[in-house]
């Protein structure tokens, strides 16, 4: 279907007319990229859009096949936004899969976590009920997920000055 965009290493591209993949390669290993994926702690410091000025006031996940995860946003509890929905799949340092229900209408999120010479290859599919709530999504997804994955390379740096 073509590229939407490609911000310097992110890659936003159309795969078909419900689905969307937006490819990175971080330089840190597989297991600390997974980490900030999956540790609440960690989560919390790169998901949000820092330009959307809107912070994660709440972050839980239940990592397991059946288990719950939610994100809630916003400046206080009375306006907050949550995200929700249940981890399909769990391989530590190579894949998890969720669903996303918050909309009413089910969307599946794959990401895959890959071993690569410039450290790891992360690939996130989403596959949308329908092209509308794609077309939707990718309003908000052309910038946000490139800035999110510019906040997460920032993080994975810290945490290798760390270790």
């Amino acid at each position: 279907m073509g590229k939407l965009e490609t911000v310097g290493p992110t890659s936003v591209e159309r795969i078909s007319e419900t689905d969307l993949v937006i490819t990175r390669v971080f330089a840190a290993p597989v297991e600390r990229v997974f980490d900030a994926w999956t540790r609440p702690e960690l989560f919390k410091l790169w998901w949000a859009p820092q330009s959307m000025g809107v912070p994660i006031l709440d972050c839980q996940m239940d990592l397991r096949v059946g288990g719950r995860y939610s994100v809630t946003f916003g400046h206080n509890p009375s306006e907050a936004m949550t995200f929700f929905g249940d981890y399909v799949e769990v391989v530590p340092n190579a894949r998890l899969v969720w669903t996303n229900d918050e909309s009413g209408e089910t969307t599946i999120t794959r990401v895959t976590f890959q071993d690569d010479p410039g450290g790891t290859r992360l690939v996130l599919h989403e596959a949308y009920p329908s092209k509308e709530a794609l077309d939707d999504a990718c309003i908000g997804m052309e910038g946000s997920m490139p800035e999110q994955f510019v906040q997460l390379d920032a993080l994975l740096a810290q945490l290798e000055r760390a270790a």
